[in-house]
């Protein structure tokens, strides 16, 4: 039954490092992969060198720094929110509510946004914006508001389900707890933050640790579908994969795209393996307990 799974697993994860070797590579199509010279280390000089892997670096940091925070406290939010809906029939539905947006495709998204952002007959600007006697935007060439706008976006997208291993936490904690403090006179926010976060906490510690290990990554798709690929809100929206991808697609230079994922990569083997080794230490402490 592991058959199917470890294949794919083969194929889609460990057969790809064998092109590792490219990024030391000048690739000449007309010479092949195997043909063209070796350049040694002349693609991370040549990328380390420009300010494109500082602001690349830049931008996937804080923004998935921002998305793990912010993603993190609202998610815990809602999971709270929706366990404190007695209704099962309306907590279903709520919940079933919250979670469309991530099933939703992120082509999909980026046309739901431009709906509302285009300069023309966008909602914002030709709704909105008179109202409060604004000019208006065009947006697709203002980067400036580009940061606040995937975020919004992605958390839009993402909370349903994060929410749900939250939701699944507060479920498990008794209700005995509950009506001792009831009973005790203490109040709604009360109970929350004395006996539901203490509760969660080590759920949150190894979620958060876990998005962490992964800060390196980014979500392609908010970053290259939603800005449009506008060549103008590069400055903010430009990613690590986005650049890896832009470098190939369009500059056609291999190796310097190469070079750029295994950077990408390494760091992120280094993030995830130190993760993960804090995750186990924290489950070893806990269990002392």
């Amino acid at each position: 039954m592991m058959l199917p799974g470890i294949i794919y697993l083969i194929i889609n994860n460990y057969l790809p490092m064998f092109g590792i070797f490219i990024a030391f590579k000048d690739i000449n199509f007309a010479k092949g992969i195997w043909g063209s010279e070796w350049v040694g280390w002349s693609n991370f000089t040549y990328l380390f060198s420009s300010q494109d892997v500082l602001r690349i670096t830049r931008n996937t940091i804080l923004y998935n720094g921002a998305f793990i925070i912010l993603g993190t406290t609202a998610s815990i939010t809602v999971a709270i929110l929706l366990n404190e809906i007695k209704t099962r029939i309306l907590a279903r539905f709520y919940q079933s509510v919250i979670l469309l947006p991530y099933l939703i495709s992120m082509v999909v998204i980026a046309y739901l946004v431009l709906a509302f952002l285009n300069e023309e007959n966008g909602f914002i600007n030709q709704s909105l914006l008179p109202l409060l006697g604004q000019d208006p935007v065009s947006w697709y060439t203002s980067p400036e508001y580009w940061p606040y706008i995937l975020t919004f976006v992605h958390l839009w997208k993402i909370i349903g389900y994060s929410c749900i291993v939250y939701l699944a936490a507060i479920l498990a904690i008794p209700h005995d707890l509950y009506e001792s403090a009831t009973l005790d006179g203490a109040s709604k926010w009360k109970q929350i933050w004395s006996i539901t976060l203490p509760m969660i906490t080590p759920t949150i510690i190894v979620l958060f640790l876990l998005d962490v290990g992964r800060i390196f990554y980014s979500d392609f798709g908010l970053f290259y579908q939603v800005p449009l690929n506008s060549g103008a809100l590069q400055p903010t929206t430009d990613v690590i994969d986005t650049y890896v991808y832009r470098g190939l697609m369009t500059f056609g230079d291999l190796g310097m795209s190469s070079a750029a994922g295994l950077y990408q990569s390494v760091v992120g083997f280094i993030l995830v393996v130190t993760m993960n080794g804090m995750v186990r230490r924290r489950n070893k402490d806990l269990a002392l307990f």
